[in-house]
Parts: structure tokens; C-alpha cells; sequence
């Protein structure tokens, strides 16, 4: 009886955490982004507490869109520029990725998950960005700065 629970149950970790991640899915990337943690290649990670900047996705239902980086500002604002990368949602063999595209390069990276609250991907020098979902920062309360 052991056995057979501890069979289910490894048989049920192993289907959870190698879900894919669909086109459709990455419709979820909307919004503001900030990295929670950095896996290396050589499997050494770095936390991240604190974020100068979060990554704003807005992909539309052609899975076409942009990626900004942003400023969290104190009064729950951000400071942006005109700075932006084009993103198109690609699937390939099974897998989904972001193609990036500035006028000074192209570059590839897969997403391996996206939830309403966490995401992660994978670049092509296998550093691993696991994200959670941001929220603006207001110390203020609605009062002006001065």
C-alpha cells in the first residue's frame, strides 16, 4: 500500500512541474514584472529584495507586443523612455518562446512558466530569470511629493 501512494505521488510531482507552457498561455505576461530570483548556469542563484526597475509586457491577441523597462516611483508612478523591445510569442517544438527584436539585435528566450503571479525564463546562455508578478509602490498615500 505504501508503495503504490508513493508511486501516485511521485507520478503526480513529475506531471506538475513538467506542465508546457502554451501559446495561449503567455497572454498572462501582461503587466508589470519585477526578478525574484536568478538561477545561473553553473546553478549558483542570486535574491533579489529590492528592484530599480520592472519589466512592463503588453502582448496583444496577434501575440505581438513590447517590452519596457520601468521605474517604480514612491508615489506609485513610473518613470519610463521611449526605450522598448519588440516581443513576438513563437511556439517551437513544443516549447514557447520570446523573440526579442531592437534595431541592434534579435535574440531568443523560452518561457518555461507563467502563472498569474510568477513566471520564469530562460535565456540562451541558460540563466534562468524567475519573475513575480509587481505592483507599484506608493509610500505617499495618495499625497503629492515635495
Amino acid at each position: 500500500m505504501k508503495k503504490g501512494v508513493l508511486l501516485l505521488f511521485a507520478a503526480v510531482v513529475t506531471i506538475a512541474c513538467n506542465q508546457n507552457v502554451s501559446k495561449e498561455d503567455a497572454k498572462k505576461l501582461n503587466g508589470y514584472w519585477e526578478i525574484e530570483k536568478v538561477i545561473l548556469a553553473d546553478g549558483s542563484e542570486k535574491d533579489y529584495k529590492i528592484n530599480t526597475t520592472y519589466d512592463f509586457f503588453e502582448i496583444g491577441n496577434n501575440y505581438k507586443g513590447f517590452r519596457k523597462k520601468v521605474s517604480p516611483q514612491l508615489d506609485g508612478k513610473f518613470l519610463t523612455d521611449d526605450t522598448s523591445e519588440a516581443v513576438e510569442i513563437v511556439e517551437k517544438n513544443g516549447k514557447v518562446y520570446l523573440d526579442y527584436k531592437t534595431d541592434y539585435a534579435k535574440w531568443e528566450e523560452e518561457l518555461k512558466s507563467v502563472s498569474e503571479n510568477q513566471m520564469t525564463i530562460v535565456n540562451p546562455q541558460k540563466i534562468e530569470y524567475q519573475y513575480k508578478r509587481a505592483t507599484p509602490i506608493n509610500l505617499l498615500d495618495g499625497k503629492e511629493a515635495k
